[in-house]
């Protein structure tokens, strides 16, 4: 997996466009001692980088090690799957991540109490991405 540093968040997010993606699965694993990762798979699209072609969709895992905190609601309005905004920060030594619309302005920073109202967020010390290839069918 890739990690990601705090000044990569940006290209990060640049790189891929999440809003209007899917949250495919979210998976929460329990390791040695009180050691937490929280794990999001998501399918989203690559940014354009030829105007003539349409941009490939692309299966992504992100994860979340050494979680400090989670929260995953769903409320029976809200969307099942889709995402409405992707946001990345990084705050007193954790990294945030949430996959649903936190009510902010375009070109505002999210704060820490933006993420925790959040319904679909994580924040740990270490975040790691992968892009996942899809699987070729036997013939």
């Amino acid at each position: 997996m890739n990690r990601l540093q705090p000044h990569e968040v940006t290209k990060f997010l640049r790189s891929h466009r999440f809003v209007g993606g899917q949250l495919r699965a979210v998976r929460i694993v329990h390791g040695r001692g009180r050691e937490v990762t929280v794990e999001f798979r998501v399918r989203v699209r690559e940014s354009i980088t030829d105007l003539g072609a349409e941009p490939k969709h692309v299966s992504l895992i992100i994860r979340v090690s050494g979680a400090d905190e989670f929260r995953f609601q769903m409320r029976p309005q809200q969307p099942k799957l889709k995402i409405t905004d992707a946001r990345i920060g990084y705050h007193n030594g954790l990294f945030y991540v949430t996959f649903d619309s936190i009510g902010l302005e375009a070109g505002e920073t999210a704060q820490v109490f933006d993420f925790r109202s959040s319904e679909v967020y994580a924040a740990g010390r270490e975040l790691f991405w992968k892009r996942v290839e899809p699987q070729k069918q036997a013939e």
